[in-house]
This record gives C-alpha cells, structure tokens and sequence, in this order.
C-alpha cells in the first residue's frame, strides 16, 4: 500500500535518500509562554525525530520568539540569518520544530531556498517507515493524506504514479493539483471503510477474549521510554528495541507468566510525544482499544531523562484525550532506566516514590518487585476456588483450563484431581454454576 508521502515498505532506496538530505533542525519557542519542557531537551528531541528517519543532521538551532509571525512564523531578521546559513552549508532540508500552516511552509522554502517540514509532517514520516501490519498503514496513510490535502501545492507527488518516499522530496506540477485533492479525497474515503471493517474486527476479537481468562496488561509510555526492551524481558519475546524515537508502532501482545503460575497478556503500544499531530489522534485511538480493555496499565517512564516528569504530563493529557480516564486504581508507575542514576539520583528517586516501582529493563533490576505489584493488583476482583474433579471427567478439566486461571492442581492416586482456580465475578459465577 505505497503512497506518496510515506515509505511504507521501508524501501532501502528511500532511507538511501533521507540519509543523505543535509538537514538544518530548528526549534524555535516562545519567550513568554516556554512550558515545562527545557530548550535543551526539546532541540535534542527534535534531533532524535530526524534522526530516526536517518537524515544528515548537520545542525540544531534554538530560536526565541517574542511572538509569532503569521506569513513565517518567525520575524524578518531570523529567517534571513537561517536563509544565510542554509545558503552557506547548502542544506537540503529545514525541519522546523514547530506546526506550520501552509501559507508560512511556502513562505518559508521559498526564503530558504530548500525544502521545509514541521514537526507534524516529520512524525508523519516517521510513522510511515515505522507501521508494519495492514491497519497501521492504512492509519498513517489516512493521517498523512489528511495533512496534504492543504500542502499540495510544493509537497505532493501525482497520486497516480504511487511511488514511495517522504513527503519533503520531490513537488508535483502545479496543473496536477486538483486532480491530486480529489484523488486524495476518494483514497481517504476508501481508507475509512476500510478501517470500519478493521474495527469492527478487532471488536470481535475483544468479546472473544473476554471469554479467555487471562487478564491485559497494557504498556503506555512516552516514546524511547523503554517500553518495548521491559516488554522483552517480561515476555522473553523479541520484540524491536532500540534507542530511537517510536522504535514501536504497532502493538504487540504476548502471554505474560505470573511469579504464582497464573497468566496474563501483555499488551505493548506506540510511545507518546508531546505536541501530537491531531490527525494522529485517531490513529492512536483504535490502536489504543487494548488499554481501554485492559486490567492492568504500567505507566512507564525514562526517570534517567530531564523531563520525564513533563514527558508523564504528555502522556496523561493523551490517554485523556483518548477517553482513558479514571485508571488510577489500575494504573501503576513504572521508573524505568535506574541503571543510568547515580547513588544520590537513586535515593532521591526513592524518597520521591510515590509508589512507583523502580526498575531497569535492560539489567533486570527491579523486576521481581514489579511481577509481585501486577500479579496482586490483577488479583483485586478475582476470587479463588478450591475444586474437587473425577479425573476421568476431561471435558470439565479443559473447560476450566480455558474459562479460569489454574492456579495449582494436583493428580490424586484414586483418580481425582484437585484444582484451585481464580476468575473474576462473572466467570467465577459460571464456575459454581457448572461446578458447586
């Protein structure tokens, strides 16, 4: 399913390309309203947004704003001193570290000489070389199409040539333009229906798990926060971990195994950022179901990061926005990357816990203390009970392997089987229905 805009098949000659387009990352800010996020870390998240599409990052640059400029966002003298700079060290690409309207995108490459992205199409982009299965796709497709649909005048390739590639290279002819929006218009519509039909499938999978008696364990977090390498080391799955900018995109879930024998699913997700593209938030929506479902959510945080606490504000203020609201029962903090505290940060971190689980999922630190949390949370709800079965009866031993958690069972020398089981109220009520 290629795409203007988007390299959906992770083409090695499109990552050729963005490696070597000489970029320029600019993170301009307002003076009077600066936000809880230092200029340091936020240009250094914008480098590892570039980065993860390997672009040539000869350079980052922070810009304070009085306020802003309609036609360029920024004034007159600043996009003259950036003009100089591109012109001199021949960038190809000023990614700017801000949303841009059409009208200062256009402005802004015809002062620079070069092509120009924001922040939105830059995560577009990446989304694009991260998504895998059919519906992550078609999710980043119908994101991207929507945000084109007002830029095709200098980023938009002839939809009938369907190539792959990023959205930043290349510029169609300017008679091509409403042949392009209502081509884009009728792609967007098929995507929709599409997604219906998708939806409606994962509903159906969602009902049938909820006659499977292993709890969800759901990860959130912001992106790089390490959800995928503490997925990995809980599930021993081989999941794609790196120290990258949405490393992960679509989800993931593997059986988790309980310190008492018992048994959950494990969800990981798509990491957060602050400052998401709107379009994305319907995206991240359908794929975020499994955390509305889910028994348990691990919250989980790069304490080892300067702003770890804004990056949990991001996350919050998305799951509300995602109508995942009021969890704090089932919500559980994870402080992940201690490995990289030194002892004052560690004591510190300990006297703050609030808690938390402190944990490295790269060393295994931690580890055992965070299964014991799950497991008696999970456990809140649920109730046990003690069975008495004649081994003979195989059909009802299989129906409570299938309907309840199976705690411990023990094969008796006269052929009886002794089983004690854990299932929430309504399966529990099935149990004694069939078995007491």
């Amino acid at each position: 399913m290629n795409q203007p805009g988007i390299d959906l098949t992770g083409g090695k000659r499109e990552q050729a390309v963005a490696a070597n387009t000489k970029t320029l990352v600019v993170c301009p800010h307002l003076t009077k309203s600066p936000g809880a996020r230092s200029a340091d870390a936020r240009r250094e998240e914008a480098v590892g947004l570039a980065a993860a599409i390997d672009l040539d990052v000869a350079g980052a640059v922070t810009v304070a704003l009085g306020e802003l400029r309609p036609a360029t966002y920024m004034g007159k003298g600043k996009v003259e001193e950036l003009a100089a700079r591109v012109k001199d060290e021949e960038i190809a690409l000023v990614v700017m570290d801000c949303a841009l309207s059409p009208v200062q995108q256009r402005n802004l490459e015809k002062a620079f000489g070069a092509k120009v992205i924001d922040r939105t199409g830059l995560i577009l982009e990446i989304f694009g070389r991260r998504a895998r299965t059919a519906e992550g796709s078609m999710q980043v497709e119908l994101a991207h199409l929507d945000y084109q649909k007002s830029r095709l005048v200098r980023s938009w390739t002839h939809l009938e040539r369907q190539r792959g590639g990023f959205g930043f290279l290349g510029g169609p002819g300017e008679t091509q333009i409403e042949t392009d929006r209502r081509l884009i218009q009728e792609r967007m519509l098929r995507i929709k229906r599409d997604l219906v039909a998708v939806k409606k499938t994962r509903a159906l999978h969602r009902e049938s798990r909820k006659q499977v008696p292993f709890p969800i364990v759901a990860l959130v977090g912001y992106t790089n926060a390490g959800k995928s390498t503490l997925f990995n080391r809980l599930t021993r799955a081989d999941v794609m971990a790196a120290d990258m900018l949405f490393a992960t995109l679509d989800p993931t879930m593997r059986s988790l195994r309980l310190p008492h024998g018992g048994a959950a699913i494990l969800s990981d997700t798509v990491g957060f950022i602050s400052e998401l593209p709107t379009m994305l938030i319907s995206a991240f929506r359908a794929t975020l179901e499994e955390v509305l479902a889910a028994d348990v959510i691990l919250h989980v945080r790069d304490v080892s990061h300067a702003d770890t606490d804004a990056q949990a504000e991001d996350v919050n203020a998305i799951l509300a926005d995602l109508g995942v609201e009021d969890v704090a029962d089932k919500l559980i903090e994870v402080w992940n990357k201690v490995d990289r505290l030194d002892e004052a940060e560690r004591l510190a971190l300990g006297a703050a816990g609030r808690g938390a689980v402190a944990v490295s999922a790269l060393t295994g630190e931690g580890i055992g203390d965070l299964m014991d949390i799950v497991e008696t949370r999970l456990a809140r709800g649920r109730s046990m009970l003690d069975l008495e079965i004649d081994g003979s009866d195989g059909l009802s031993v299989h129906w409570l392997y299938e309907h309840t958690e199976v705690m411990s069972r023990r094969d008796d020398s006269d052929g009886r089987v002794h089983m004690t089981v854990r299932a929430g109220p309504e399966a529990m009520a099935r149990v004694k229905r069939r078995f007491v």
